[in-house]
């Protein structure tokens, strides 16, 4: 699944491209995602110029004119690409949503799992739509440190790379940024996240927005899906310190080069780690 850089990187895309062209027409081409489209969707998109782009955890959220916001999620294989005014267009099999720009462009919507979400609702009710209204604090803002984890992790007696994946911790980091960080960190994934003291507190904080700020110079990562606009691909991948390398030497520790990068499944999901680094 697309985690913040990836979605940082393609709403800036989006901004580039599309930023104060208006809505002419939307095509729905099945009746959902992982949900039905919302009552009134196309009716409340079309005619209105989009006013910029925003990112809230996954969740891509286009201001319109009259005080109205297209939220997006990608979910696990949702994607957007532009199609040119003069550009042939035949719409592909999981091409679910075409969005018509008053340029002639099209914004075309791409999921083959159908996990994705959309939806519009007024602004004045963002706060408290059920999407966003539990998502903790972004990683990367300047609020966001040690103590600010720490105290999110107190209640916490799931293991500490089970945490970071809640969403109500922190937003946005999925399961690659989780091991990255608590690799850089030296903790250890299994460690229980309310027994993490303020100094590694300090660390990881630390460590998460080094990743995320790497990943994203990087354009994100592309492991299956994820595409930019264009449809270029994030080359962060190439950096990864322990994800994906189970059996290799980690990237950088004293454990001297051997094959010391472990995987173990937690919450239904593969950790990478190195035990000889991360305690």
């Amino acid at each position: 699944m697309p985690e913040l850089p990836e979605v940082e990187t393609i709403r800036c895309g989006l901004e580039k491209s599309v930023k104060n062209r208006q809505i002419v027409d939307v095509v729905l081409r099945r009746g959902g995602l992982r949900a039905p489209f919302p009552q009134g969707f196309v009716k409340t998109l079309k005619n209105r110029k989009i006013l910029r782009f925003r990112r809230r955890a996954k969740y891509i959220l286009a201001d319109l004119e009259g005080g109205y916001t297209w939220l997006i999620h990608l979910g696990m294989s949702g994607s957007f690409r532009t199609i040119a005014k003069k550009q042939a267009y035949k719409p592909e099999a999981h091409d679910h949503v075409i969005v018509t720009l008053d340029c002639g462009m099209r914004l075309v919507y791409n999921d083959p799992r159908r996990f994705g979400q959309m939806d519009v609702f007024p602004l004045c009710d963002e706060a408290a739509h059920k999407s966003l209204v539990h998502i903790g604090p972004e990683p990367l803002e300047k609020t966001f440190d040690g103590r600010a984890l720490a105290q999110r992790l107190a209640l916490k007696k799931t293991p500490i790379k089970q945490a970071l994946l809640d969403q109500r911790v922190v937003a946005g980091i999925g399961n690659i940024y989780a091991c990255e960080a608590l690799y850089r960190a030296g903790i250890s994934p299994k460690k229980i996240a309310n027994h993490i003291k303020n100094a590694e507190a300090v660390k990881l904080a630390h460590a998460i927005k080094a990743v995320m700020r790497e990943a994203l110079a990087s354009g994100g990562s592309t492991l299956r899906d994820h595409r930019q606009l264009d449809g270029s691909t994030g080359y962060f991948q190439h950096s990864f310190d322990v994800y994906g390398h189970g059996g290799q030497p980690c990237g950088d520790c004293n454990c001297k080069g051997k094959a010391c990068v472990r995987s173990i499944t937690q919450g239904g999901r593969t950790t990478f780690f190195c035990p000889v680094k991360q305690r």
